[in-house]
């Protein structure tokens, strides 16, 4: 699922390589080659057979890094469009989703990628030949509701915990859990993801191991009135689902939300653990990332894109 975080990349040519960062995690984010955002930008110039530069790149960080969030796939996506903008390459995308192949190549799975590139919430497999997606409905009114804790989730430490094998009983759980959360999200009815995001897979696992405050976080969100809560990507965010939005929520009465309620008893449950981080409403995004500005521009005298690009 997209959510409605934006970082924001810029990368032009230099004299000697360079990345500098701004905003949300910019201490923490890799300076060197092998921050995912040079990694895709490198697999871009590979595709369009043309030697990378020497570049420089600039980071505006609003995705938590490393916080279960997306922020590598965004990293990895957001090098790919730059690399083919400067390279002056385009891809096929129907029947090929030749973008997505890179980026899930990169990434291992579409599960983030996917969204990041198109937005909206995306179901993803491989069919044995190459990655495939499918945009399933996003629910009108629904909110995202994420206690985003201050420590950073390690994917190795999150993996760690998994066990080897999964059993027939919780693969048939998992099977049945996806299967009636597509359902509510393609009819709209909120009240039954709760149902949908249930798992036994890799919750229990890293509730017992990583992150105590998550089940009875997911309890107090679900008691306070979320549609659904459950572990965002690894962790260690907790994510909350909301209904009731209409246009903008500012100008909406508050008792027509439960997102206020939610985030409060989310926030109760963190000071409970002596947990220290931040509290974020927002929503999911039907667009995923686009180019803003480029020089030369796409737009000319007789044909204008979307704010002049």
């Amino acid at each position: 699922m997209a959510v409605d975080l934006w970082s924001e990349v810029t990368v032009s040519r230099g004299d000697k390589f360079e990345i500098t960062a701004e905003g949300d995690g910019a201490d923490e984010i890799p300076k060197d080659e092998t921050n995912y955002l040079v990694v895709g930008l490198k697999a871009a110039f590979e595709t369009a057979n043309k030697p990378v530069p020497i570049l420089n790149y600039h980071v505006v960080s609003r995705i938590p890094y490393a916080r279960g969030l997306g922020s590598s796939s965004a990293a990895i996506v957001a090098g790919i469009i730059a690399g083919l903008v400067l390279a002056g390459h385009r891809l096929p995308c129907w029947g090929s989703e030749a973008l997505l192949q890179i980026a899930a190549s990169i990434e291992g799975h579409p599960d983030n990628v996917a969204p990041a590139i198109y937005g909206g919430i995306q179901l993803g497999i491989h069919t044995g030949t190459r990655w495939f997606t499918e945009r399933i409905p996003c629910p009108s009114g629904m909110q995202l509701v994420m206690f985003i804790p201050d420590f950073v989730g390690k994917t190795s430490a999150a993996r760690g915990v998994l066990k080897e094998n999964v059993t027939r009983e919780e693969a048939a759980f998992n099977i049945g859990r996806v299967a009636i959360m597509t359902h509510s999200l393609c009819t709209g009815n909120l009240d039954n993801l709760k149902y949908g995001v249930e798992d036994k897979m890799h919750q229990p696992q890293r509730g017992e191991h990583l992150y105590s405050y998550l089940y009875p976080m997911i309890e107090a969100a679900q008691c306070a009135g979320a549609c659904a809560a459950y572990l965002s990507g690894a962790g260690p965010t907790v994510m909350a689902l909301t209904s009731g939005a209409s246009g903008d929520i500012f100008t909406q009465r508050e008792k027509e939300r439960t997102d206020q309620a939610v985030a409060k008893a989310m926030i109760q449950t963190a000071e409970h653990f002596g947990l220290k981080g931040k509290l974020m409403v927002t929503t999911a995004v039907n667009e995923g990332a686009h180019v803003v500005k480029v020089e030369p521009p796409f737009s000319s005298d007789r044909i204008t894109y979307r704010d002049n690009i």
